[in-house]
């Protein structure tokens, strides 16, 4: 089979096709899977997964606009499979719009000639487990220096802005100084790994967070500058830290493969929607007073109290030091292990539904996961 996964290219979304993939795999461990991906997105994470037999990584890249002819992007691709899978936002009127994915399926329907169906990612046939736990197996050589890093040292890895939306959506210099210093009195021999990008390299991710504001962050604090380094490298540092905190960012998909909790500053434009076999707390604001998770529409800004660019309602000093005290009591049950997998889910769900204000159409997850808490 093949999984037809190409899509925008940050990291969450090269994880979720993992994902994917695994549960066919899983579902029938003969079954040859094989992947198509956007080749901007962070390709080596496939090498961290045996499930996947064969990756092909299009060299169509552009999501709004048409990146050249797609046709011949798909020329390198087999084109006869027992299955097609392709992504499920493929049959998404809200995509419909979106020119130079519209145009990339649009020749892939052309290309592609299934001997028993075509069907969208989850979909069967063929047969689908949901809700495999995806565990990707880093290379010894990242995982030998994160070890050297971290000298036996506490970790708490750190995303402090994704890829999405712009420096506004996330939390300003004051406020990431208030919560890493917070955390660094509540475990004084933990070291913060800061993670991200300033060069996006061969992939196209970046971090929306210059690199004077990381080195303004880092100041006085027990701070490591992890930027740029190789993705496996940071996602060994991840994986050796004790948590992973950040706002919503497509990392935290790949922070839950490596099986570190996920501490989630929730807000913005995007709740957490998937979840992979490993604890985490999402701290939600106040919607009424915080507006947050609009999927892409406008949300409001406003003037920020430390004296900073205006900023999205839900990442203003004054949300986060409301909720300072309930993010310190997140990390404290996931780096003392006493909030479990199952827990989490069932405390998680109810509390995003009331942040919708009860508006049970808004809320999802990967693999249909929120219909069994809610």
């Amino acid at each position: 089979m093949l999984v037809n996964y190409w899509y925008a290219h940050p990291v969450g979304h090269a994880i979720e096709a993992l994902r994917y993939c695994l549960g066919y795999k899983a579902a029938d461990p003969e079954l040859s899977v094989n992947l198509l991906l956007n080749d901007g997105m962070p390709l080596e994470l496939v090498g961290c997964c045996a499930f996947v037999d064969e990756l092909y990584a299009v060299p169509y890249r552009r999501f709004d606009e048409p990146d050249g002819d797609p046709r011949a992007a798909l020329m390198g691709v087999p084109r006869d499979w027992d299955w097609v899978v392709e992504n499920h936002r493929e049959r998404e009127a809200t995509h419909d719009a979106i020119r130079g994915f519209r145009a990339f399926f649009d020749a892939s329907h052309e290309h592609f000639r299934p001997r028993f169906a075509h069907t969208w990612s989850g979909g069967e046939p063929p047969a689908y487990l949901r809700h495999r736990q995806l565990r990707l197996e880093l290379p010894a050589a990242s995982r030998a220096r994160a070890q050297e890093t971290l000298q036996g040292r506490r970790a708490i890895s750190v995303v402090l802005a994704g890829h999405s939306g712009l420096r506004f959506d996330y939390p300003s210099v004051a406020s990431w100084r208030l919560i890493l210093g917070a955390l660094a009195e509540r475990f004084p021999e933990a070291v913060f790994c800061l993670i991200g990008k300033h060069d996006p390299g061969d992939a196209l991710s970046i971090s929306r967070i210059g690199a004077n504001e990381v080195a303004l962050i880092a100041e006085g604090m027990p701070a490591l500058d992890c930027f740029d380094q190789p993705l496996l490298d940071q996602l060994a540092l991840v994986e050796a830290s004790a948590l992973f905190l950040s706002p919503h960012t497509g990392f935290g998909f790949a922070a839950f493969a490596v099986g570190t909790p996920w501490l989630e500053l929730a807000g913005g434009q995007w709740h957490q929607s998937f979840f992979n076999g490993v604890p985490f707390y999402s701290v939600l604001p106040d919607t009424e007073r915080y507006p947050c998770f609009g999927w892409g529409a406008p949300l409001p800004t406003v003037e920020d109290e430390d004296g900073d660019e205006p900023r999205t309602a839900s990442m203003s000093a004054a949300r986060i030091r409301e909720d300072l005290s309930e993010l310190l009591h997140g990390a404290d049950l996931l780096v003392e292990g006493r909030l479990g997998y199952e827990e989490a889910l069932s405390d998680y769900f109810p509390r995003l539904l009331a942040a919708y204000s009860g508006d049970r159409s808004r809320v999802f997850a990967f693999d249909g996961l929120d219909w069994k808490y809610l």
